[in-house]
């Protein structure tokens, strides 16, 4: 469930005003030390963006 790439994450979004993305999510310290220091494989809040996920539900 989980991914290694922000990319495809719907929490990863793109500010237009400072023109970078950004992560929605605040992580808490140790959450963040375990993000800034590698020692976390996979993002535990990762989502897929999928646009289509609503379409195949109502099927």
């Amino acid at each position: 469930m989980a991914a290694n790439s922000c990319d495809t994450c719907v929490n990863y979004v793109y500010d237009e005003d400072y023109e970078y993305y950004y992560c929605l999510v605040n992580l808490d310290e140790d959450e963040m030390y375990r993000f800034l220091s590698g020692k976390q494989n996979a993002c535990p809040y990762y989502r897929l963006d999928d646009e289509y996920e609503i379409v195949r539900h109502q099927i």
